[in-house]
């Protein structure tokens, strides 16, 4: 049995920030769960570029609105709590948020915690 407290990852060296997010990683690889979980807060008014080519990733919005654009379309997803969205074919896409937007995040396979998106918007897979 594992429990994880958000205030304990809060300011750790799981809780990763950039420009436009802040991830707060719960779950990761070490914890054998087989996926990943992180509480993560995007910013008002920003746009970010993600392509996770080595991971599919499910996000439930908790809070907030914004929308998901997928590059190979151009389709625009509205988005707002209490939705889901999954990324299943490893979709390019950008996230933009009209407000500060708070999601819980599953990767597959599970992410190390040390990972950042690279210049195309994707995480690399790193081995522990």
């Amino acid at each position: 049995m594992k429990v994880v407290r958000l205030e304990d990852v809060i300011n750790s060296e799981q809780h990763v920030k950039s420009d436009n997010w802040e991830s707060r990683r719960l779950l990761l690889k070490k914890d054998n769960m087989g996926y990943s979980v992180h509480d993560t807060v995007i910013k008002a008014g920003t746009e970010t570029h993600i392509w996770y080519q080595n991971h599919l990733e499910a996000v439930y919005c908790i809070e907030g609105e914004g929308e998901v654009e997928t590059v190979a379309d151009g389709k625009v997803w509205p988005i707002k709590a209490n939705e889901i969205y999954a990324l299943d074919k490893h979709d390019e896409h950008y996230l933009r948020a009209h407000t500060d937007m708070r999601m819980v995040c599953v990767f597959d396979p599970p992410i190390t915690g040390q990972e950042t998106h690279n210049e195309d918007g994707v995480y690399e897979l790193v081995e522990d």
